[in-house]
């Protein structure tokens, strides 16, 4: 049988696209190496209670706003949602509190009373996050401009340094800073309005694992009959004659395909294609040369009955105001973002919290050459003291919190690395750099006219940003105007 489009990976980005082809008609194959599919929006049990991977909150998802219109297509919106409240991202920074508010006009009337003489600044940035979020739906209508390369080519630290008189917002405003790596030396200013933008439009939670997610969108590719094979590590993409034919896998299967679509990191995608004039040396050299984000700690707490009340907000906590340098300290866990699951069984206690901080890919060299239970009693330690680390942060908020946990689950990038992929488990993918947006900021094309990219890699990360490009990867194939008649 041949495929009209074979998809590599069934992370978001992945399953997204085969949603989408499927439903349009396409004859749709999706491969996966792993034994269940999702990447970072699937879960695990541990004990009876299923923990989340990498899902946590996503915005924008009441009518009209940024990301209604394409999870309504993708059948998303009939998943059982929970909206946060009005303050859904309250910040502590040493001894001083503040909050993020849903709703452009209560975020900037909000953060006035904090900071009245930056009032006209405030007017200023709300305009480019409405902006940044028009932008991006802007992109797949077939008579609308192209990106907006000036918001790619600024520098986020700079603009907030140069627009902002006062320190203390600018750490306010990066204080979320789990939507993104924040690094003054290359962040793109649209790529930070961008993972503020939708979350300030509304926020939300899942009542539920994230696998919610992938196990709804993998229900309806079968039913509009599309194929997810698992255990399925592509080894090879045979080209021939300038264009990819078939993929040979670890199973002993070849399948071939008139396209074919890679939710996999760009590096790994060209390694699988054998040196060819289509695939020149220098776009591999450029593709291997760039830089990956810094990936993530999670602390997953289960939390002993009945003695912590649910809060329907996300907590983040920091020693002092270091927000965009704090985790470049080799020494201790200096910041970091508290989220609560939801009670399923509308309790108002919860079982469920995560504790989420950067961790650099240099602090976990050592292990580098290591697989899933074999990197030794060393990692182990290393492990548990970053995890009483973030715990006895957390007590911030949270007072006497050690007392009141049942069991601990430590994930680290390695982790994140060998169950999805992710190359040094970078948390948001390749790193854009504004200095050198061309370069970084990657299209779905490719040198072989079949051979397309989706996923976190290319422009956008985060639920939003994958979403937003799987949109633009499936525009290669069934044209602008069906995707923009789509989301209308």
């Amino acid at each position: 049988m041949k495929y009209d489009v074979i998809i590599i990976g069934s992370g978001l980005g992945g399953l997204e696209c085969a949603h989408i082809l499927s439903k349009a008609g396409k004859r749709v194959l999706v491969l996966e190496k792993e034994a269940q599919p999702g990447g970072c929006v699937q879960s695990y049990r541990r004990n009876g209670l299923t923990f989340d991977t990498g899902f946590h909150y996503v915005g924008g998802l009441e009518e009209g706003q940024s990301l209604h219109a394409a999870f309504n297509m993708l059948g998303l919106m009939a998943l059982p949602w929970k909206k946060l409240d009005d303050a859904f991202d309250r910040i502590l920074i040493g001894e001083e509190e503040f909050s993020f508010m849903q709703g452009y006009e209560s975020f900037r009337e909000n953060l006035q009373l904090y900071f009245p003489h930056e009032r006209e600044a405030l007017q200023q940035y709300v305009q480019l996050l409405k902006q940044t979020e028009q932008t991006q739906l802007e992109l797949l209508n077939p008579e609308s401009a192209s990106a907006p390369l000036a918001l790619f080519e600024t520098g986020a630290w700079q603009y907030l340094t140069q627009t902002f008189h006062n320190s203390m917002l600018v750490n306010v405003l990066s204080a979320t800073f789990l939507k993104m790596e924040l690094r003054k030396e290359t962040l793109p200013l649209f790529t930070f309005l961008h993972g503020n933008a939708s979350f300030i439009e509304s926020s939300w939670r899942l009542k539920g694992p994230g696998s919610l997610i992938a196990g709804s969108l993998i229900q309806d590719i079968r039913e509009q009959g599309g194929e997810i094979i698992c255990r399925a590590k592509v080894e090879e993409l045979i080209e021939k004659n300038g264009e990819l034919t078939c993929a040979r896998c670890s199973n002993g299967q070849v399948y071939e395909g008139k396209c074919f679509i890679s939710d996999v990191h760009p590096a790994v995608t060209c390694s699988w294609i054998k040196p060819a004039e289509s695939l020149r040396s220098i776009y591999r050299r450029r593709i291997g040369a760039l830089e990956n984000t810094f990936g993530m700690l999670t602390v997953s707490l289960v939390i002993k009955p009945h003695v912590m009340k649910y809060f329907n907000w996300n907590q983040y906590v920091y020693r002092r105001a270091d927000v965009w340098t704090f985790y470049q300290d080799a020494i201790s866990i200096n910041g970091l973002l508290i989220t609560a699951r939801p009670p399923e069984d509308e309790s108002e206690y919860l079982r469920q919290i995560d504790l989420l901080t950067p961790l650099t890919w240099d602090k976990c060299m050592r292990w580098a050459q290591s697989s899933i239970g074999h990197r030794g009693q060393d990692y182990q330690e290393m492990k548990q003291r970053l995890a009483d680390e973030c715990m006895e942060l957390a007590a911030r908020f949270i007072p006497n919190l050690k007392k009141m946990v049942e069991q601990v689950y430590v994930s680290t990038p390695l982790t994140y690395r060998d169950y999805t992929g992710t190359l040094e488990g970078a948390a948001y993918g390749i790193r854009k750099d504004y200095r050198n947006p061309m370069m970084t900021v990657l299209s779905p094309r490719t040198p072989l006219p079949n051979l397309l990219l989706t996923g976190q890699n290319l422009v956008l990360h985060g639920i939003h940003g994958v979403t937003m490009t799987a949109m633009y990867t499936c525009a290669e194939i069934l044209g602008k105007e069906y995707m923009w008649n789509q989301l209308k």
